[in-house]
């Protein structure tokens, strides 16, 4: 029996890149690439006549960017679209705001010798595309703005809730808006946030950086050994694992590079399990969108050590693969879709206050 293929087109000016994605995506047996457009216009029209499942897409192209072009196509025509970027800040800058205006995922362009290069990518770039073809296009829900958006959380005026507890995070595919939705209304005395983010090295700190013009917190790339400070959320650098331990009353963060988890660096059982050890029940844990299974059994264990856990709905998600592995163990408290996420977080640091302050 013949399998039903992903079908794909592929966006880009350089002919040597059309040609190398045809041969890597051609190469895998469960997809085909129905066409190659040198730019949007083309593309335009390619999209009409073949229907495709995915898109790639290059960021930097003639008569009209990638972004621009991506706009107009979610706007007009919703397709998985994954972005092809260079690794360069512009870039990075570049595949953020293409992951805000609804394409799926990114891969990078390779510096050097472009066709090892990319062909050293096939697993990768066939991955992000079998994603793509399950992923769910979701319709805007909160726009990114140039300043936090309302409605704000008040303040929780309890320095017992902003220095005892955290709030844990772990988020793939679709991650990156997710955590934005969760982040912007969160009041600046919300306590500690740690976040794993799966992203590859180079792009984290574009993320925080724009996560941090957004937000009413303080957001920045985590640096081994610093304390973990209420109004401050820290992102797992890409490439490194970000954990969580103690000295004295204080929470630090443990950055390495020691081997994947999950196939991940950073991983988010990595983050989830420190928290376990050493949060406990002061910890609340968030899984979000994305693909597989990595950080289910380390929200299960947060549960298990007394902390508060939620993951993200089906309906919210753009690929229901981590929460759902989650919330089928047992691991999360509280199943909640992403637009309520923060007002579920608030409330219960707020009954978690109240309580404390009946004792």
């Amino acid at each position: 029996m013949s399998i039903k293929k992903i079908r794909v087109l592929c966006v880009d000016d350089s002919a040597l890149i059309r040609s190398l994605m045809t041969e890597i995506i051609n190469s895998q047996p469960d997809m085909t690439v129905v066409a190659t457009a040198s730019d949007p216009l083309v593309a335009r029209d390619l999209v009409k006549q073949h229907n495709p499942d995915v898109m790639t897409l290059d960021v930097e192209m003639p008569r009209m960017d990638g972004l621009e072009f991506l706009e107009k196509l979610m706007r007009l025509r919703p397709m998985p679209v994954v972005m092809v970027s260079s690794l360069t800040e512009r870039g990075s800058e570049a595949a953020l705001r293409a992951l805000e205006l609804g394409a799926i995922d990114f891969v990078t362009k390779p510096r050097l010798d472009i066709r090892d290069g990319l062909l050293a990518y096939t697993d990768l770039i066939a991955g992000k595309i079998r994603v793509a073809a399950a992923a769910r296009i979701l319709p805007k829900r909160t726009p990114p703005v140039t300043g936090p958006i309302a409605p704000e959380a008040p303040l929780l005026r309890s320095p017992l809730l902003s220095t005892e507890k955290l709030i844990i995070i772990g988020a793939s595919t679709g991650g990156t808006e997710a955590i934005r939705e969760l982040l912007q209304p969160l009041p600046p005395d919300s306590p500690g946030i740690m976040i794993a983010q799966h992203m590859p090295a180079g792009f984290t700190h574009s993320f925080a950086q724009r996560l941090h013009g957004l937000c009413r917190i303080a957001v920045s790339e985590a640096v081994h050994g610093e304390r973990i400070l209420p109004g401050h959320a820290y992102i797992a650098p890409g490439g490194f694992h970000l954990s969580l331990t103690r000295s004295g009353a204080n929470y630090v963060a443990v950055v390495d590079q020691a081997a994947p988890v999950n196939r991940h660096r950073p991983s988010i059982d990595v983050l989830f399990d420190s928290a376990a050890q050493h949060a406990g029940k002061n910890a609340i844990g968030v899984i979000l969108t994305g693909m597989g299974r990595d950080g289910a059994e380390g929200l299960l264990r947060m549960r298990q050590a007394g902390a508060y856990t939620l993951a993200q709905d089906e309906a919210s998600c753009v690929v229901f693969g981590m929460p759902r592995e989650a919330i089928a163990i047992g691991a999360a408290c509280e199943v909640v879709a992403m637009q309520d996420m923060s007002q579920r977080v608030v409330a219960h640091l707020r009954s978690f206050g109240e309580r404390a302050n009946r004792v």
